[in-house]
């Protein structure tokens, strides 16, 4: 197995070294020492994940959006994940180094779980602000915009890391989660008919939101990162020689999100409209699986693949949705794929995670070291 290169990040966002910061510091110290640094990690994880399902159960295909069919008590819990999960991720550092138990399995289960956590918490928060029936608002369409977008930001850092051997953390991610808890909470106090009213000058919240992650990627991301690179670069501190290597991570995203936006835009049976929340979970899932291999490489300070296999059946699979070869067969040949995706995901997640732990000699869930053979 690769030698693991040693974790670098850096944090510069205000809002999170001025007021988050100190309270996690606070809450870090609640925890037990025996517990383990990954246990929290993945505990935030599947607070996520149960607030994702409960969603899908009240409002599967983004309709119940403006009416009673969603209780009051779902907004209150989805405030109270979503934080949860916000704390949880930003203490499992400071617990890992604080229990001296800090390990690249601890840093591959951290970002792993981020690149696929990302898409849930975007998916989730369209519950809220999708558009009801004759109201402006989130479209199928523009979900599927504004999920590309978020998920390319964070491939964006993790490819900075992958040059530069530094992962600058992202000045959106604190401002998006407290956010996010703020609106689940406003929701659960006022009603979620708050955003389906215009806020300022006529414009609608799910507008100003997209407007404003768009306007964000293009003028603080994109040239935050430029910018980090080539100040590596006038260092001499880059982590590759050329400009093919340095592009590679950038490859397999660039396809994945170009046969995606082919089929939603050619699809016979007009998949996104019929199927929005599977289509949506299926765009994470597949991101998340590309993002895992990248994380990897830059972690090793390997050469990145140009091809990630997924895309050889998602091309197919594609491929015969536009043509018309699957012809009424299109909506189920997604569903096998999409479940087939999500389980060779989990599958390969389990499987790197139980190599490292044996390489490693720890365990994933405990502070006990395992018995040398």
């Amino acid at each position: 197995m690769k030698r693991m290169v040693e974790y670098n990040a850096v944090d510069t966002n205000p809002l999170s070294m001025y007021v988050m910061q100190h309270l996690w510091n606070r809450i870090v110290k609640i925890v037990p020492l025996w517990i383990a640094p990954n246990l929290l990690t993945f505990s935030g994880f599947l607070l996520l994940l149960i607030n994702y399902f409960v969603l899908c159960f009240y409002d599967w295909d983004y309709t119940a959006s403006g009416s009673e069919l969603i209780p009051n008590w779902v907004w209150w819990f989805a405030a109270f994940s979503t934080f949860s999960a916000y704390a949880l991720d930003s203490i499992d550092g400071k617990h890992a180094r604080r229990t001296q138990s800090s390990s690249p399995l601890g840093e591959l289960f951290d970002h792993g779980l981020d690149s696929w956590a990302t898409s849930l918490f975007t998916l989730s928060w369209f519950s809220v602000c999708v558009s009801p029936v004759d109201s402006p608002g989130f479209s199928e369409h523009k979900m599927f915009l504004l999920l590309s977008i978020i998920l390319l930001n964070f491939m964006l850092s993790h490819w900075e890391k992958y040059n530069t051997g530094v992962l600058f953390l992202p000045w959106g991610y604190d401002l998006s989660q407290v956010m996010l808890v703020g609106g689940y909470l406003l929701t659960a106090i006022v009603g979620v008919e708050i955003w389906h009213k215009p806020l300022v000058f006529g414009y609608y919240a799910p507008s100003v939101t997209l407007a404003l992650v768009i306007a964000c990627s293009i003028f603080l991301s994109l040239p935050q990162t430029m910018y980090n690179i080539y100040t590596a670069y006038q260092k001499k501190t880059l982590k590759k020689d050329s400009l093919y290597e340095a592009l590679l991570p950038l490859v397999s995203p660039t396809l994945l999100f170009s046969l995606l936006t082919i089929w939603v835009t050619l699809s016979p049976c007009d998949i996104l409209i019929k199927q929005p929340r599977l289509f949506l979970f299926m765009v994470g899932v597949a991101f998340s699986s590309v993002a895992c291999r990248v994380i990897i490489c830059q972690m090793s300070n390997t050469r990145s693949e140009s091809f990630h296999s997924l895309l050889f059946p998602l091309a197919l699979v594609v491929f015969a949705a536009v043509t018309g070869l699957l012809g009424k067969l299109e909506e189920s040949a997604f569903m096998a794929f999409t479940a087939l995706l999500t389980l060779a995901h989990v599958h390969y997640g389990v499987c790197v995670g139980r190599q490292l732990s044996q390489h490693l000699n720890i365990y994933i869930f405990s502070m006990k070291k395992r018995a040398q053979e």
